[in-house]
């Protein structure tokens, strides 16, 4: 049954985003299901951790952590589009998807029910940096001899993370992601949030209250777990038990230190002692240039002013 949307119109696509990572049509003809969940998400603001709450819930707190092909990524290249498809096909559960899109390169559903987090610029930038920079060599060759790229290659990032951040001051891409800038994604997702089939989610309310966040997310999935499920999918969804059951989550792992580079520490502020003031204060100048001041007190702070 369709969601109502009294107060917002409807997104519509109006745009494809084809870069080393991703091709946007690749949801072109998706058959939603009316019960589909979409994590939709910049990269490196809580996709992974929010994946793990889904399938928890879902699943009733089932022992372990979700894989790719449980929560598949249908924009990433990595697979031909017809095996994804085939697989989520054939899904007996009700699934869980994932796009790194902005709303505007996506093919909206309005009955699949959307899931989008926010993080801190900073707290990004730092997470992204270690992300890219644990690769494997190997993992560029895999990526840029996928047949059908759009945009130029993904290439390994400067050895040094305070340059990296100033690199996205200066207003360059993730490498890999051309055509899919940080700021312009975050906009058009706040830009729905009004509407009845999105929640907004931040990373810094999910350190302070996961229990809080996993009920409002329970809820908004009309997902109604017992309180003993509720703490065990909370227990399930804790960097460390995510760490240890890892292995699933990354079929076939990029990164130079598997799970430990993917997963990090999760840590926010990491930021705070190796950046000047003024380029502490640069980040929030660019955010004011680029996102309204609502969306931009938001990103910054989880705290939602309209």
């Amino acid at each position: 049954m369709t969601i109502e949307s009294p107060s917002a119109a409807w997104p519509v696509k109006t745009r494809e985003v084809r870069n080393a990572y991703q091709d946007s049509t690749r949801w072109n003809g998706f058959a939603y299901r009316d019960d589909d969940v979409i994590v939709a998400t910049s990269a490196k603001t809580g996709t992974t951790w929010t994946q793990q709450i889904v399938w928890q819930l879902i699943h009733d707190g089932r022992e372990g952590a979700f894989s790719t092909k449980d929560c598949p990524w249908v924009d990433a290249r990595f697979a031909p589009i017809s095996e994804v498809i085939e697989t989520v096909e054939a899904e007996p559960y009700r699934r869980c998807l994932k796009t790194h899109l902005p709303i505007d390169a996506l093919v909206f559903s309005r009955t699949a029910k959307y899931l989008f987090v926010g993080r801190d610029a900073r707290d990004v930038v730092w997470s992204a940096y270690n992300h890219q920079a644990g690769y494997e060599d190997s993992f560029f060759d895999f990526l840029n001899g996928i047949p059908g790229r759009g945009g130029p290659p993904a290439m390994r990032v400067v050895d040094d993370v305070r340059q990296y951040y100033l690199e996205f001051l200066d207003g360059r891409e993730w490498a890999g992601f051309e055509g899919n800038s940080f700021w312009g994604h975050t906009q058009s997702w706040w830009d729905a949030r009004h509407l009845p089939n999105v929640l907004m989610l931040h990373f810094a309310n999910l350190k302070a209250d996961l229990l809080g966040q996993v009920r409002r997310i329970a809820a908004f999935l009309d997902i109604a777990p017992s309180e003993a499920t509720l703490a065990r999918i909370v227990d399930h969804c804790e960097i460390g038990y995510m760490r240890e059951k890892a292995r699933p989550m990354m079929a076939d792992s990029a990164w130079k230190e598997g799970a430990d580079t993917f997963f990090n520490n999760g840590s926010n502020g990491r930021w705070r002692d190796i950046l000047t003031a003024e380029e502490i204060a640069r980040c929030d100048a660019l955010a004011a240039r680029h996102l309204s001041a609502d969306c931009a007190h938001w990103l910054k702070t989880g705290e939602m002013r309209g």
